[in-house]
């Protein structure tokens, strides 16, 4: 019997009400999670992230198993791959190697948005665009015009475009190097990283506006005074006395594949 992607949504969405890391008193982020299909985001074929016995990990390919594959695209604590050693390994079978892009699981999404808090209106850069699901996330919270998304890999910047016009939104996906951020959009009252950093870049700090939040997965400790940047960061705001202070929130689990190399963006296998 075929399953239903609709009902599983709001089954998904029941569970995380009662998780103790789900929307809390977010409502707005119940109500946008409800609205976004997330297997229109999802490849046909992605891999399953634990390893069986042999070492590799299984496909689950839509055309063969769809109820399988939609019950894996709404599991709320299992991440799906989507690439592996950065496509150099085709979706043709079970297979094993480096997670270089994924899908984050729902709740380590919700977990993410609830902490960045967006606001409708806010100007949001996301380092990270991945399958597009969580840009389009954002960008039904904060409005036309307001997501500004960069992912390293082109292909998969062009697959994000794809699917995020096939739902009528309208985040611009830059392609590129995250490390710089995006200054021409800027500032930001939101910028969020999807994958673990091991230190803020001072151009991310300058482009958040005072009293914003950045939120970033650390790889390890967290250095949050890059060399040479007099800003100050830290876990409370007090908006207007620097430009790009205001706070910054470290996440316990990245949340996706590599989208900035050059601060040591690491390569999630959580996703």
């Amino acid at each position: 019997m075929p399953v239903d992607a609709a009902a599983l949504r709001r089954r998904c969405a029941e569970e995380m009400d009662s998780a103790s890391r789900g929307f809390g008193n977010a409502a707005w982020l119940k109500d946008v999670f409800l609205s976004v299909p997330r297997e229109h985001f999802v490849p046909a074929r992605v891999w399953w992230p634990s390893p069986r016995a042999d070492g590799l990990h299984s496909l689950i390919d839509r055309a063969e198993r769809p109820n399988a594959w939609l019950k894996a695209v709404y599991s709320t604590g299992a991440p799906l791959i989507t690439q592996l050693d950065d496509g150099r390994v085709p979706p043709a079978g079970p297979a094993k190697g480096h997670f270089s892009s994924s899908i984050s699981s729902s709740g380590v999404i919700i977990e993410l948005l609830r902490h960045l808090a967006p606001r409708t209106g806010d100007r949001v850069l996301e380092l990270g665009t991945g399958t597009g699901y969580t840009t389009a996330l954002l960008a039904t919270r904060t409005g036309p015009g307001t997501v500004f998304s960069m992912e390293v890999d082109p292909g998969i910047a062009a697959q994000a475009r794809r699917n995020l016009d096939g739902l009528g939104l309208d985040p611009l996906v830059i392609t590129g190097d995250g490390e710089q951020g995006n200054p021409a959009a800027g500032p930001y009252d939101r910028i969020v990283a999807t994958a673990s950093v091991r230190r803020i870049p001072r151009a991310w700090l300058e482009q958040l506006r005072p009293g914003g939040v950045l939120l970033a997965p650390p790889r390890q400790p967290l250095r949050l005074r890059p060399a040479g940047t007099t800003h100050r960061c830290g876990w409370h705001s007090r908006p207007g006395a620097l430009r790009g202070e205001g706070r910054v929130h470290a996440l316990p689990r990245p949340a996706h594949a590599s989208a900035i190399r050059g601060v040591g963006m690491a390569r999630d296998r959580q996703r």
